[in-house]
């Protein structure tokens, strides 16, 4: 008699993208593992689903990811029996996380294997073990944070750039690590200030730069995603007046340091714009009162 089929959803985690592009990256040698891990249990009808649940670039620290959530998906419809990952963190750094989704297997039934960390969630004793195993993966992810924000606070007093959406007026470098100046949004830029400047309202410069049809920042990510610019609204002219990127400055724990990037503003109209809108308010200019 042939047991019944186990269906196993192997899935894979990297928290960067690098390396990602390569024919055989880490995400592959994950599922690579985890399909010979369910070849060794073929004796007890384990067979490895086809769907690839995989998240290229995603912290284990967060709940969205694309494929974590086809994954948890495809168990609450009953298509998965046992889900397979290579160390116990590519599912998740966090403890609460990881009590969450192991608490949604549990209800659905299904079991959870790990190839490097031999457990068995049945027993009492192997929940403990889990639970220890997760503790150690989220201190790492603490410690792992910690040096991120050292090497950010580090990188902010030299006036490096240190990542994030890059704002209307620079382009990320080719080589990537620094911003350089767009020499047509600069134009702009400079326009909007001196708009400001001139009307001191920010009601009455947004709706003009909408009605010119000028958006925010338009730009495309590193996986491809196309994120257009929007129009302008007081909060968002607000963000851009008071960028002092614009004046060549980075801004880091109430210290400002020179950056490494040019100035598109020059230093007299950057202060005329702060004082007015300290004077005027984060709200409007002349129509509030």
């Amino acid at each position: 008699m042939n047991p019944r089929v186990i269906r196993c959803a192997i899935y894979a985690r990297k928290s960067t993208e690098e390396g990602l592009e390569q024919s055989f990256n880490s995400l592959d040698a994950q599922r690579e593992a985890g399909e010979a891990y369910v070849v060794s249990q073929k004796h007890e009808g384990w067979t490895a689903l086809p769907e690839r649940y995989e998240d290229g670039g995603y912290s284990g620290g967060s709940m969205e990811r694309p494929g974590l959530r086809r994954l948890l998906a495809d168990v609450d419809a009953g298509k998965v029996d046992v889900v397979v990952v290579y160390k116990v963190d590519r599912l998740s750094r966090s403890l609460l996380d990881f009590a969450r989704i192991l608490g949604k297997l549990e209800e659905k039934k299904v079991s959870f294997a790990c190839v490097t960390q031999q457990f068995n969630t049945a027993s009492p004793m192997g929940r403990l073990t889990l639970n220890v195993l997760m503790s150690f993966a989220e201190f790492e992810r603490g410690v792992i944070s910690e040096r991120t924000r050292d090497k950010m606070r580090a990188a902010r007093r030299k006036g490096k750039w240190v990542g994030g959406p890059p704002i209307l007026g620079f382009d990320l470098h080719p080589d990537g690590g620094r911003i350089v100046v767009n020499p047509a949004e600069a134009v702009r830029v400079r326009e909007i200030f001196q708009l400001y400047a001139e009307r001191q309202s920010l009601s009455e410069v947004a709706a003009e730069l909408n009605q010119r049809g000028w958006v925010s920042k338009a730009w495309t990510t590193k996986r491809g995603r196309v994120r257009a610019g929007s129009p302008y609204i007081r909060s968002t002219l607000h963000r851009l007046l008071s960028n002092r990127a614009y004046r060549g400055e980075v801004a880091f724990q109430g210290e400002i340091h020179a950056a490494e990037h040019e100035a598109i503003v020059t230093p007299e109209l950057w202060d005329r714009v702060q004082r007015l809108l300290a004077r005027n308010g984060r709200a409007g200019g002349r129509a509030v009162r």
